[in-house]
């Protein structure tokens, strides 16, 4: 059941909230032992949520689609009285006083908090193999991992245990989930959902998201979490759309680019038949291909990895004496970050401006920008190298390698299901800054030519 089915009920008076938050407990508490997606479970403010969401019903108050949804957060979203961990045990016991932007604005659009989905140490890595909170697994194979950071969002909506989940992603930690686990999942333009109470990995980076089984779905959340907020300084002032894609849209005219360089290098057999694939339907279904150069992606991802290792260590400064408290994996990171030099720091951002710009111009002669969402499908737990082709690939750079730059290109990107008749692959589309709407109504009709609709 999605979003827009379950809201259509609970306004039916075929369900109530309450049973909805019951119903997705019990589906919580029978997947949790096999799965680990939750670090910790809301259930009796899940339950007052949905109260109030009901009692709101009988009054007549209709706060949106959301009223009486259950969801999760990941867990970096500040929830006062609730305890907020970032997957370390260094906050393992940490209660905020404050509540972050998203949650109060998805509490005001009444929906209806499941619990703190799990997630790799700090937010930093691909793999979900967390050493204080235990392995996440996938869905579809729970001896492969779900990709993170936001892993435990992405498996809690693949399995069913919730209708969407937020994510945060700062070098493809959304979409690359999404991927692994087969849902959708959406990073909108960066400063288009506030970053407020948001425990940090980055500071330029960061981008917050939903996880959801749909386009429509995440379009019903981006019309609640979406906005300009004066106590996050990259906060857009844009005016918010209206994220529905639209009933009657069509790929008929959409200009789709496809890059001829990187993007379609060394992409394992089963991802480039999913791929190849969903073009072929778009193509048929009046999209436009347009063959593509992308300006410097190599480099970008370069960029990406200097920004980031020089930001995270920074920020976790105040903590990097905890050396016994940290994963071995992120503690390497903070170390590398911290021999970065300075001048290194501020000529990645230099060039990454010099990039935007230089991305900038494609938007002239596409619409859209199609590439696969990650080049493999998700590795085995503890799998540390991949095969693509040939070649022997780090699994952290092989899952990011696709994703990464848009991050420092602050686009907005989702990653779509394809049908691939085994594990999942996802597709990226890429399109201009703030155009989430297009990106939606694209996805839409991407996903139901998939379907056969």
């Amino acid at each position: 059941m999605t979003i827009r089915e379950a809201a259509a009920r609970l306004r039916a008076r075929e369900v109530s909230a309450v049973e909805l938050a019951q119903e997705s407990l019990r589906a919580v508490n029978r997947q949790q032992p096999r799965l680990n997606a939750f670090i910790t479970i809301t259930e009796e403010l899940a339950i007052a949520q949905a109260r109030r969401a009901d009692d709101d019903f009988a009054r007549g108050i209709d706060h949106g689609a959301l009223q009486g949804i259950p969801y999760a957060l990941k867990d970096v979203f500040e929830t006062k009285g609730v305890r907020t961990t970032c997957g370390s045990k260094i906050f393992a016991d940490h209660i905020s006083d404050i509540d972050s932007a998203v949650y109060e604005r998805l509490t005001a659009a009444g929906a209806v908090l499941m619990g703190k989905a799990g997630l790799q140490e700090f937010a930093y890595g691909i793999t979900c193999n967390n050493p204080h909170f235990g392995a996440i697994r996938n869905p579809h194979d729970p001896e492969r991992i779900p990709g993170g950071s936001s892993g435990g969002s992405a498996v809690a909506v693949a399995s069913g245990m919730v209708f969407f989940a937020m994510g945060t992603d700062t070098g493809g930690s959304i979409r690359i989930p999404a991927a692994f686990c087969g849902c959708f999942g959406l990073k909108p333009t960066s400063g288009r959902v506030s970053r407020y109470g948001v425990m940090p990995l980055d500071f330029s980076l960061d981008h917050m998201g939903p996880l959801t089984q749909n386009a429509h779905d995440a379009a019903l959340v981006m019309n609640a979490i979406a906005g300009f907020d004066a106590r996050d300084d990259t906060s857009s002032r844009r005016p918010v759309d209206d994220y529905a894609p639209a009933a009657a849209a069509s790929l008929r005219g959409i200009r789709i680019g496809l890059p001829e360089n990187f993007f379609n290098e060394r992409i394992s057999a089963e991802v480039n038949l999913a791929f190849i694939k969903a073009v072929a339907n778009a193509e048929a279904a009046g999209a436009i291909l347009v063959p593509i150069q992308v300006p410097h992606p190599a480099e970008i991802n370069t960029v990406s990895r200097v920004i980031l290792l020089a930001e995270a260590s920074a920020i976790a400064e105040p903590w990097l004496h905890r050396r016994a408290d940290m994963g071995a994996d992120v503690m390497a990171l903070f170390d590398q970050g911290r021999l970065l030099s300075a001048t290194d720091y501020i000529n990645a951002q230099r060039l990454r401006r010099l990039y935007q710009r230089e991305w900038a111009k494609l938007w002239e002669r596409v619409d859209c920008i199609f590439t696969p969402t990650a080049p493999i499908t998700a590795p085995l737990i503890g799998e540390t190298e991949v095969e693509i082709e040939g070649v022997a690939e780090d699994v952290r750079l092989a899952s990011t390698r696709l994703v990464r730059g848009i991050n420092v290109l602050g686009l907005p990107a989702a990653s779509v299901p394809l049908s691939s008749g085994g594990l999942p692959v996802g597709l990226q589309i890429i399109a201009k800054t703030f155009a989430e709407s297009e990106v939606l109504s694209i996805s839409k009709e991407v996903s139901l030519l998939q379907s056969g609709e």
